[in-house]
């Protein structure tokens, strides 16, 4: 079974308690629920393999609001309703599979290609760490501590990367840069 979002985080927890293994679809922001986010840094939980854009099938007996156009095709696209094969979809953009099962995209390197500059990356006003706006961007010849984006979760190799912190500054507010704050950010050092 999955549970409702808003009672995630006890459900997470009941299954952690009793070492049960589980896979379940859960909002990308529970990453960012305390709580959820020290099971991803001690590894008891990470992500499944697909993160973002879901497509999930609605039953026929679905009700659409009235405001939605079933034959205006970017309408239904930007709004995040799909008729395919005859069936109606909904797609919703900020799905992740939560699970504690082992699988291999978990063990895949992420691979950098750009290099550390100063100017490119800013350091954090209230943390020893660099600024680095897109998971592409991790560059490949820094080792000090950097701080992403919470999509990089869903690229997150344990032996490639170690994951230091979350979201908050030595004055444990949040990171900011030049006076402002990014959305939550993850930081991370690169394993030697």
């Amino acid at each position: 079974t999955n549970p409702p979002f808003s009672l995630f985080r006890e459900y997470v927890a009941q299954l952690v308690q009793y070492d049960k293994k589980f896979l379940i679809v859960g909002n990308q922001n529970a990453i960012t629920y305390k709580e959820c986010f020290k099971l991803i840094k001690d590894n008891k939980m990470w992500l499944g393999t697909r993160c973002g854009h879901t497509l999930f099938s609605v039953p026929e007996t679905y009700e659409i609001p009235d405001f939605y156009d079933l034959n205006d095709k970017n309408k239904l696209r930007s709004n995040g309703y799909i008729m395919k094969d005859g069936r109606l979809w909904r797609n919703l953009g900020n799905i992740c599979w939560f699970t504690n099962l082992d699988h291999n995209k978990r063990h895949e390197e992420l691979d950098l290609y750009k290099t550390y500059s100063p100017i490119d990356y800013p350091k954090y006003d209230n943390y020893d760490a660099i600024e680095v706006s897109k998971v592409e961007f991790i560059p490949i010849d820094y080792n000090g501590v950097m701080g992403v984006p919470i999509t990089f979760l869903d690229k997150y190799n344990p032996e490639q990367f170690e994951i230091v912190k979350f979201r908050k500054g030595n004055d444990e507010k949040d990171l900011s840069v030049n006076g402002k704050s990014p959305y939550f950010r993850i930081l991370i050092r690169k394993r030697q």
